[in-house]
C-alpha cells in the first residue's frame, strides 16, 4: 500500500513513519513516497526516517520527490500537512495580528484567517490534482485550519478527504486518565469544529463519568485543561474545552502576554527548526538524536504564554508523546483493512450539528470502516457554545469566498466578523499588513 506524504519534508513526518513501523498487520503500508517543494528539508527527513529504520525488518520503503504528480500516481492513502509560507509566514502572522491588538496564533482568530486565505487555494490545487491522479486514494488532511482547509478538499474529492487533528485525542486521554478509564474503553461525548470544541461527557460501560471530574476540585485540578481554565469556570460550563479556547475565554490576557513575550511561538519554531535543519544535513550528524532533542524542546514549549497567563505550570510528561500520527494510523487501518473502529475527525456534517448545513465539516466522533468515516449524531451544543460554533463557521465560510473570488473587500469582512477581532478597521488594517508581507494574498484585489 502507497501512502504519500505532502509536506514530506515537515518536521513532524517522522512521527507518522514512526507509527508505520510498529503496523505489522496484513494490508499495511510498504511505500512512504515524501513531497516537498524544498529538497533540502527531504533530504533531512530522509536521513531522520534512515535511521527510525535501521535494523527494523520489513520497514516501509521511502522515497522522496519535489513532483507532485509523480508522488500522488498510484496513492491509496495521501496525507496533507503542508505548510504554505513557511515558518516565516506563520511568524509574519502573528506579528502582524499583534501590532494590531489581537491575536495571531496560527489557527485562531487573525492569524488562522491569513494561514486560510494562502493556504486554500493552494490546497483546493491539491484536491483537484488528487481527484485527477489518484481518484480512489483517501485524502487525511493535517493541514492547519484544518477543519477550514478539509471542507475547502471537500468541495472537489467529496467525503475522501478527512481532517484528523490531535487536540481531542489528546484531551479525552487526560480527561480518562484522570478518571482511572482506560481510554479505548470510555465513549467521549466531543463536539464543535476544528480546535473549537466541547467534552460535554465521557461515558465507561454506559456511565458518564464527567459529573465526577467537575464536582471534584483536586481531580480538576490534576491535569492540563483543569489548570489552564480553572475549576470554577469549567464548573460553570458544564464541560471541558479544548485547550483553544484559552485563546476565547482569556483573549486579553493572552494577547498581552503574547506582546510581552520575547519572540513569538513562530519565530521561536522558525529558528528552532532552521538549526535543526542546517545540522542535521551534516552527513555524519545523528540524525535521529538531533530531530528528537528538537522536538523534546518544541512540545515541553507547547503554548507556553497560555500555560504562564492561567499558572498551570509545566506540562506533564504523559502530554509530550504526540497523538496525530496515531489517529492517521487508527484512520488508515480503519479504512484499508475494515477495522471498524470510533475517532474524532473532521467530516461533513451530514445533520449531525443541526445549526449547521449538511456541507460544513465540523470535529465530532466518527464511526470509520471501509466505506470511509460516518459522524455519529450528538446531542445539541448549548446556547453558548452554539453561537461560537456558527459565527466561526461564517468566517470560514467568509475565507473560501475570499480564496475563491479573489475579493479583498469578502477577505476584511472576514476578520471583521471574526469574535477576536473587534473592529472593522481593524480587520482593514489586517488585510494590508498581510497582503503586505505575504506574496500568497496577492490575488486578493
Amino acid at each position: 500500500m502507497k501512502l504519500t506524504i505532502l509536506g514530506g519534508g515537515g518536521f513532524r513526518v517522522p512521527l507518522v513513519y514512526g507509527a508505520l513501523l510498529g503496523d505489522h498487520a496484513e494490508g499495511r503500508v510498504t511505500q512512504v513516497v515524501l513531497h516537498d517543494l524544498d529538497d533540502s528539508r527531504l533530504y533531512a527527513i530522509a536521513r531522520v526516517l534512515a535511521a527510525q529504520a535501521a535494523g527494523v525488518p520489513d520497514a516501509p520503503e521511502v522515497s522522496a520527490t519535489t513532483d507532485l504528480d509523480e508522488a500522488l500516481h498510484g496513492a491509496d492513502f495521501v496525507f496533507s500537512a503542508i505548510r504554505v509560507g513557511g515558518l516565516e509566514g506563520r511568524a509574519n502572522d502573528e506579528r502582524v495580528a499583534l501590532a494590531e491588538g489581537v491575536l495571531g496564533q496560527e489557527t485562531v482568530g487573525a492569524g488562522g484567517i491569513a494561514y486560510g486565505l494562502r493556504t486554500v487555494p493552494v490546497a483546493v490545487g491539491i484536491a483537484r490534482r488528487v481527484a485527477r491522479l489518484a481518484p480512489d486514494a483517501w485524502v487525511i488532511n493535517f493541514t492547519n485550519p484544518a477543519g477550514l482547509v478539509t471542507e475547502a478538499m471537500s468541495r472537489h474529492l467529496g467525503d475522501r478527504v478527512i481532517g484528523i487533528c490531535d487536540s481531542p485525542v489528546g484531551l479525552g486521554r487526560r480527561i480518562a486518565r484522570v478518571l482511572g478509564a482506560p481510554p479505548r474503553e470510555a465513549w467521549i461525548d466531543y463536539a464543535g469544529l476544528n480546535h473549537l470544541g466541547w467534552v460535554r461527557g465521557l461515558r465507561v460501560a454506559g456511565r458518564d463519568e464527567l459529573p465526577r471530574l467537575l464536582a471534584d476540585p483536586e481531580l480538576l485540578g490534576s491535569f492540563e485543561e483543569g489548570r489552564l481554565f480553572g475549576a470554577d469556570w469549567l464548573r460553570s460550563l458544564g464541560a471541558i474545552p479544548n485547550e483553544y479556547l484559552h485563546y476565547y475565554y482569556f483573549n486579553r490576557e493572552t494577547v498581552r502576554a503574547y506582546q510581552r513575550a520575547e519572540r513569538t511561538r513562530g519565530a521561536f519554531l522558525h529558528d528552532q527548526q532552521a538549526r535543526f535543519y542546517a545540522d542535521v544535513t551534516d552527513p555524519d550528524a545523528p540524525a535521529l538524536d538531533l530531530w528528537n532533542r528538537t522536538r523534546t524542546e518544541r512540545e515541553t514549549t507547547y503554548m507556553a504564554e497560555n500555560r504562564e497567563t492561567a499558572g498551570a505550570g509545566e506540562r506533564d510528561e504523559d502530554d509530550l508523546s504526540g497523538g496525530y500520527e496515531k489517529v492517521a494510523l487508527a484512520l488508515m487501518g480503519a479504512i484499508a483493512r475494515d477495522e471498524r473502529t470510533t475517532l474524532i475527525l473532521n467530516v461533513r456534517n451530514r445533520g449531525t450539528l443541526s445549526p449547521l448545513d449538511a456541507e460544513a465539516v465540523v470535529e465530532v466522533p466518527c464511526v470509520v470502516d471501509a466505506n470511509g468515516a460516518h459522524p455519529v449524531s450528538v446531542d445539541p451544543l448549548p446556547d453558548h457554545a452554539t453561537g461560537l460554533v456558527r459565527a466561526v463557521k461564517a468566517v470560514e465560510r467568509d475565507v473560501l469566498a475570499a480564496a475563491e473570488s479573489g475579493s479583498r473587500a469578502t477577505a476584511v469582512k472576514a476578520f471583521a466578523l471574526h469574535p477576536l477581532v473587534d473592529s472593522v478597521n481593524v480587520a482593514r488594517r489586517l488585510v494590508d499588513g498581510y497582503t503586505a508581507v505575504h506574496p500568497g494574498l496577492a490575488y486578493l484585489t
